[in-house]
């Protein structure tokens, strides 16, 4: 099923211009992707759209919550379609592969914190990190060749 770019945008108070279509576009082929992939798809099928644009949306669509900006500890940032549902993400320490992750149990659990300080917590980033499939088999295969 094709996302509604169109109506997603509109929703979210924002017009519709063919670079923040491209840029959602690529996104959906590529989640967590990060700024220079996106820029090069965008750019792969639109050759007209400027690096600035593609930056102009990147930040618009963030702004807006049509997006989610996020940069795992030592990454670039990257940025998802998937917005407003308080998942986490697991992060391959030799590839930097990156994946989406449900909350672990109950719905958002880790938005009730033991403590809170008086903040109203809205959002919470959990990273999980680890080897992915691909990586771990390399290390087995790597390590067992030696």
């Amino acid at each position: 099923m094709t996302p509604d770019f169109t109506g997603l945008l509109r929703a979210a108070g924002l017009r519709v211009t063919r670079p923040r279509l491209a840029v959602l576009a690529a996104l959906e082929e590529a989640p967590h992707t990060d700024t220079a992939t996106v820029i090069a798809t965008v750019r792969h099928h639109h050759a007209a759209v400027s690096h600035q644009a593609v930056y102009d949306c990147l930040h618009a669509l963030t702004d807006a919550g049509v997006i989610r900006r996020i940069q795992p500890a030592g990454s670039v940032a990257r940025y998802e379609l998937r917005t407003g549902d308080n998942h986490h993400h697991v992060v391959c320490r030799s590839c930097g592969a990156v994946a989406d992750v449900d909350c672990a149990r109950g719905s958002a659990p880790c938005l009730d914190p033991a403590d809170a300080h008086g903040f109203i917590v809205t959002e919470a980033e959990v990273t999980y990190w680890g080897m992915c499939a691909d990586c771990a088999r390399g290390r087995v295969s790597g390590s067992s060749a030696r």
